[in-house]
């Protein structure tokens, strides 16, 4: 008998990423085959995001997608936008069955059970407050890159985010978990772990519940980093988006001197304004964000350093944004990452005053944009006649291919399949015409 086949589609975060893989091997392990999104397939899994209504229009277009490569296939919607908006999405022409994000690492379960819908498809999304246990997931798929989830949830209350709602409260993995993914991710070849979460700084959470109390919290972040960096055969790791109050000095100083760390950190900033911080419900000033910076790249003068930025949040007048706009433009940061203002449902920042045009939320983009791109050429820049080891990836176009060095700046050579999946010593030369490091393989000398 031919066994059923499953198709996945990701929208949003690396976490997302890392769960789709998780749920994909809960498919494999009941016998089913996978196949690309793009093929006729017995049922669709789609992983929403729901940060933006971008991500809500993109899941109806995905759901298009998939009945057009088969209109008899079940579809399933989880993630984000099927915790917050199930009703919504079960009314999705096409879609069957929409799982909360206490029940989506139990869809073996409900797969059986779900017949082809003609009309309102089937909602299992129980309140968030029973999303209160941690389930593990890491990605794989290249066999150079997997994002290994530690912490899920967050206790934080952003007047601009809806994923507290979407996930649940804060809660993570153990130490001793963490590890023995790792080292089966190290098993499958693999040469980088990503460490994503919702809030991973405030990892520890719930790694030990007691009937009656609150979570006990056995670890720190600092003490899972240590962990890794000694009880595992990982060559590289990542620290994905970490927020500025809870990097703290003892991890900086740990990554300086780590050579498994790599010397990069993704930090929220959202706004460099204080009185968009204040309404935005952030936990700093814009005085400690700077601090952070200026600390790193006194013990670390090579790191990179990327920004999250908001634009157009209520109340942001012109002059808030050219002054978050001469923050970011002064700091020693080498990109960013630029949001657009998104009204979600929920969220006390909808009913505030000051609405920011459509037209002006898109020019103030724009303008960080093109300050993002001087910022990451510059930091290229700096690094030009210099030597640095950089993992090559499995991608190849017109006889190139293309890895990150340590401290992520993507570069570009001649392709040679030989050192795919391995990290070389190459030397830098310039930014090309793509806005990626021209380098060259330094032969005979290994890592």
């Amino acid at each position: 008998m031919t066994p059923q086949t499953v198709a996945f589609y990701t929208l949003g975060c690396k976490l997302n990423y890392s769960e789709t893989s998780s749920i994909g091997r809960l498919f494999e392990d009941s016998g089913y085959a996978t196949v690309d999104f793009g093929q006729s397939a017995d049922i669709y899994v789609i992983n929403t995001c729901s940060v933006t209504e971008f991500a809500d229009r993109k899941c109806r277009k995905v759901v298009r997608q998939a009945m057009r490569q088969n209109p008899q296939a079940f579809v399933i919607v989880v993630g984000c936008y099927a915790q917050l908006k199930p009703q919504e999405i079960a009314e999705i022409p096409g879609v069957d069955l929409v799982l909360g994000a206490a029940e989506k690492f139990r869809i073996i379960d409900f797969v059986d059970t779900i017949t082809k819908s003609s009309g309102k498809g089937m909602v299992q999304a129980g309140a968030i407050k029973e999303a209160n246990t941690f389930a593990g997931s890491f990605s794989f798929g290249d066999r150079t890159r997997s994002f290994l989830k530690v912490q899920d949830g967050c206790d934080y209350k952003c007047s601009f985010c809806t994923i507290p709602l979407a996930r649940g409260k804060s809660r993570s993995d153990t130490v001793e978990n963490v590890v023995k993914n790792a080292n089966r991710i190290a098993e499958l070849g693999v040469k980088e772990i990503v460490l994503t979460g919702v809030n991973i700084g405030d990892f520890g959470n719930g790694t030990e519940i007691i009937e009656g109390s609150l979570p006990k919290k056995n670890a720190l972040f600092i003490d899972l980093i240590r962990a890794l960096d000694t009880e595992t055969l990982i060559p590289r790791f990542r620290i994905s988006s970490i927020e500025p109050n809870l990097l703290t000095n003892e991890i900086i100083d740990f990554v300086a001197q780590s050579s498994r760390f790599m010397p990069h950190f993704h930090i929220p900033l959202q706004s460099g304004n204080d009185k968009q911080l204040q309404q935005m419900r952030r936990r700093y000033k814009r005085a400690l964000y700077a601090d952070r910076v200026k600390y790193i790249k006194t013990v670390m003068p090579h790191c990179c350093i990327g920004v999250d930025v908001i634009v157009g949040f209520p109340g942001e007048t012109d002059e808030d944004f050219k002054e978050t706009y001469r923050f970011l433009q002064e700091l020693d940061i080498s990109y960013l990452h630029v949001f657009t203002y998104s009204e979600r449902n929920n969220t006390l920042a909808i009913e505030m005053d000051g609405v920011v045009s459509m037209e002006e939320r898109r020019s103030r983009n724009e303008q960080l944009r093109i300050l993002s791109e001087k910022k990451r050429r510059y930091f290229y820049e700096q690094f030009a006649n210099s030597i640095r080891p950089v993992l090559f990836e499995t991608d190849a176009e017109e006889n190139r291919m293309s890895g990150f060095t340590d401290n992520y700046i993507k570069i570009e050579t001649e392709y040679n399949s030989q050192i795919i999946n391995t990290i070389e010593l190459v030397s830098l030369s310039n930014v090309n015409a793509e806005g990626n490091m021209a380098a060259k393989v330094l032969e005979n000398i290994s890592i």
